[in-house]
């Protein structure tokens, strides 16, 4: 039988090659959007599409329901992959543009995994998957809004999995570091609406940071999305998944220096890095 996969975020990246590339493979996928415009052009490439917004709670419902009703009430796999990156110092981060991240990040994703849940729970099975990033375990300057949501999301996914044991249900975190996608694209729109950049002890960096969110082309060690497709199907088809899945080079670089080297030394290189 085909499994029943919900995704959201895949108007672009990540969330766009995984639903196509797991209905090239025969699986069933309702795939999410946040704009009914990019909801009507997945559906003229032949997804089952519909409207979700992670900051709202009633499209969140409305979503699910209509997957529900076309699946019998079934949901085998919930794919959280729906976020966005806040760049700017930490400092710069008014209360309201950090709620806002951590509203779509955290919690919209945790709030539609608890309405998911009822549904494994009473099938006694499912996968709850999240795409979390390196950015979840090593922290980077001036991503500190990003940092902090994806840090959030790894702890949740964490205590999730202690309180699901024997439940049938499995939770899985996805580790990508750079791909390619329109991330960069959409946090300089945000950078640009949120951040007085006049006004900062940062300013002379923020010219910096405006020329990397500028820049055409890929970032040192980018792959593209189908690296997530990958692990994506393993965590679906595997009969005991990974807890994590690193994906490109930085990210298993950094799970294995974080084991070994001093903090100290970590935040060196991440300085470094995150130029």
């Amino acid at each position: 039988m085909s499994k029943f996969i919900l995704i959201t975020g895949c108007s672009t990246g990540i969330g766009y090659a995984c639903a196509h590339g797991l209905q090239k493979l025969g699986y069933s996928v309702f795939a999410t959007c946040r704009k009914e415009a990019d909801v009507e052009r997945l559906k003229t490439e032949g997804l089952n599409a519909f409207k979700l917004d992670l900051c709202d709670t009633n499209s969140m419902q409305e979503a699910l329901s209509w997957m529900l009703s076309l699946t019998n009430g079934r949901i085998d796999v919930l794919f959280n992959n729906g976020a966005y990156g806040q760049p700017g110092a930490v400092e710069d981060l008014k209360r309201e543009v950090l709620r806002e991240q951590f509203e779509t990040n955290v919690f919209g994703t945790q709030e539609l995994t608890n309405l998911v849940l009822p549904y494994m729970r009473k099938q006694g099975s499912g996968r709850i998957i999240y795409n979390s990033s390196i950015l979840g375990f090593v922290a980077m300057s001036y991503r500190g809004a990003y940092n902090a949501s994806k840090f959030a999301i790894e702890g949740l996914a964490d205590t999730l999995r202690l309180e699901l044991y024997k439940s049938g249900v499995y939770v899985v975190l996805i580790e990508p570091g750079p791909i390619r996608s329109d991330f960069r694209k959409n946090a300089l729109a945000k950078f640009v609406q949120h951040i007085d950049q006049e006004h900062s002890a940062h300013r002379e960096i923020y010219a910096k940071t405006l020329e990397r969110l500028q820049k055409s082309g890929d970032a040192p060690f980018t792959l593209g999305a189908e690296a997530v497709l990958d692990v994506l199907v393993h965590a679906i088809e595997a009969k005991k998944p990974k807890i994590r899945y690193a994906v490109t080079f930085p990210t298993k670089l950094f799970a294995v220096l974080k084991r070994l080297l001093p903090t100290t030394l970590i935040d060196t290189i991440a300085r470094k890095a995150g130029e």
